[in-house]
């Protein structure tokens, strides 16, 4: 894996862009949670690797290097995307999501038929709504409500947020103190570096997100932890609902973390699809 490289995109904006490359199979694009800082981590490389798959990781807006876009929705990630594959050369590919990355998995999906051949999302959130209850179950809301009122709530909120080790359960604990160990460092160090890109995907949820994930042809699919306490399966119930071509994977005993124990076997999934498309 290169150390990053920053791609300049077509409105002056940089991303900072990660690539194994060298792979002749399926190339995979990785959204990252929220707060992460884009950096490749450590279970997905060596899954990748093992599976003769190029993984490609880039940081959103306001992480790990990547210019401020102040006011993006989660559709914006779609643009962005597009003119990284451009960079590195890359025609079609696949798309796999966890966390806060989920949305921007499904906004490439939507907006870029002709180039995304599957998506994974992993404890993703639902386009907010009132079909059902979109906060019941999420252990600590604070940060999506407060960005119903806008960014400049958020960020205030941000101020004095602490973290609720609740959010998470023994599972994800011990997840995060083994194979995961390097998402955990990743996430502190986005954290303190800046509050900017975590305020920004909670304003981004809670907004229209500027696409339409009903309209998504590619594959979809959804792996959710039953005893996920910060997205609850309500939001990939709804997403199997409304999303067409997708299918659940619940795995019960999984929390929010845990969950991403599915990565390796999620990869299959979609190198399944792909050879089906070729």
């Amino acid at each position: 894996m290169e150390s990053g490289r920053d791609v300049a995109l077509r409105d002056g904006r940089i991303v900072r862009v990660y690539d194994t490359g060298g792979a002749d199979g399926l190339t995979l694009l990785w959204h990252h949670g929220s707060p992460q800082t884009g950096a490749p981590l450590d279970p997905l490389v060596s899954a990748a690797a093992a599976r003769g798959i190029r993984l490609v990781t880039y940081a959103r807006p306001s992480y790990g290097g990547s210019t401020p876009d102040p006011g993006r929705d989660v559709a914006s990630a779609a643009a962005d995307v597009g003119q990284v594959a451009d960079a590195l050369g890359i025609g079609r590919f696949a798309v796999m999501g966890a966390s806060g990355g989920g949305p921007h998995a499904l906004a490439c999906a939507a907006l870029l038929p002709d180039r995304v051949t599957g998506v994974v999302t992993l404890a993703g959130i639902a386009p907010l709504t009132d079909t059902f209850d979109w906060l019941a179950g999420m252990a600590d809301d604070g940060g999506l409500r407060a960005a119903l009122a806008g960014r400049d709530a958020r960020a205030h909120y941000e101020e004095s947020a602490e973290f609720d080790p609740s959010i998470f359960t023994p599972a994800d604990w011990a997840t995060l103190a083994g194979t995961w160990s390097s998402l955990g460092a990743d996430s502190e160090k986005a954290g303190a570096a800046s509050p900017d890109g975590l305020v920004d995907d909670d304003v981004a949820f809670v907004r229209p997100w500027g696409c339409d994930v009903t309209q998504i042809v590619a594959p979809v699919l959804l792996v959710q932890g039953g005893q996920d306490r910060v997205v609850p399966p309500a939001h990939a119930d709804w997403l199997l609902r409304n999303v067409p071509h997708s299918e659940l994977w619940l795995r019960p005993a999984d929390g929010h973390i845990s969950v991403l124990a599915a990565c390796p076997v999620a990869m299959d999934w979609l190198v399944d699809r792909s050879a089906n498309l070729s």
